[in-house]
């Protein structure tokens, strides 16, 4: 039996309070989350979540040969809806990060997630839409979805390497290509029309077109936007009358926008060089 001696106790749990301070000062820096790390972080769990909806509503129902369209049309739904607020949570970290602070491990847990939410779990949708239509062909399918995951991955990696100048991005945004690409599946075109359009927006987010970054007017548009979409996919979800047009239409518009920022892009740079020249040439003049 060990005797202790109150004395000698309580001079040592003191000691071990303080130590346990000490510890908590010393911890590195790159092990300390902040709140835009816990924002980057549910940007994560959404896309892990939507590659788990549609693999058990969509797949499996397919696999076993299940005829619950229902099941698959909310896991559809709720799957994408998912995918949409990891993009809310994506624009938020930013915010918040550049309000208060990040932590030296942000940026990384920032491409990590995105890879997760607008590289995995848009693929996966692409790839699981070439099991489960009737028109499409899985091993093209699969061939796409390898395209879309590997955009998004040299996208974030260009991104970590190349400097631009403030406010623009280079190549169409992960989270933007994402929900171009879901929106070109949900639109339920012939199968042709369908991959050329996601392999074409594949080519936009490795592209060297710039895109703005959703600051001020911009944000507060990008996010009543998705949380209009999220509006438009529970509608279709609950087939709610005029549903299914509504969402064709909401997806109609995303890959419209997705076409056409390129273009007013492409027309401000052209804009751009041409006046350009055409001081360099006044300056030449006597």
């Amino acid at each position: 039996m060990t005797v202790v001696d109150p004395n000698t106790q309580a001079d040592w749990v003191p000691e071990a309070d303080e130590a346990s301070d000490n510890d908590a000062e010393d911890m590195p820096l790159s092990m300390r989350l902040s709140i835009a790390d816990t924002l980057t972080l549910g940007n994560a769990t959404c896309g892990f979540m939507a590659v788990y909806f549609t693999t058990t509503g969509i797949l499996i129902p397919h696999l076993t040969g299940s005829e619950e369209t229902g099941m698959a049309r909310h896991s559809a739904a709720t799957a994408v809806i998912l995918m949409l607020m990891a993009a809310i949570f994506d624009l938020f970290d930013g915010l918040v990060a550049r309000k208060l602070r990040s932590s030296p491990m942000g940026a990384e847990l920032d491409n990590l997630s995105d890879l997760i939410s607008f590289g995995l779990a848009p693929a996966y949708f692409v790839l699981v839409y070439g099991m489960v239509a009737d028109d499409a062909h899985q091993r093209v399918s699969a061939l796409a979805a390898i395209v879309v995951l590997l955009a998004v991955v040299l996208r974030l990696a260009r991104f970590s390497c190349v400097t631009l100048k403030d406010g623009m991005f280079q190549g169409m945004p992960s989270p933007f290509g994402a929900l171009t690409v879901v929106s070109i599946v949900l639109l339920e075109l012939p199968f042709v029309p369908t991959l050329l359009a996601i392999i074409g927006v594949a080519w936009l987010m490795v592209s060297r077109v710039e895109y703005p970054k959703p600051r001020g007017i911009l944000a507060v548009a990008m996010l009543s936007w998705i949380v209009g979409a999220m509006g438009l996919l529970a509608a279709w979800a609950f087939d709610a009358p005029g549903g299914q047009l509504l969402l064709q239409t909401g997806c109609a518009l995303q890959v419209v926008l997705g076409a056409v920022i390129p273009l007013f892009a492409t027309a401000r740079r052209v804009n751009t060089f041409r006046d350009n020249r055409r001081e360099a040439r006044a300056a030449q003049l006597p």
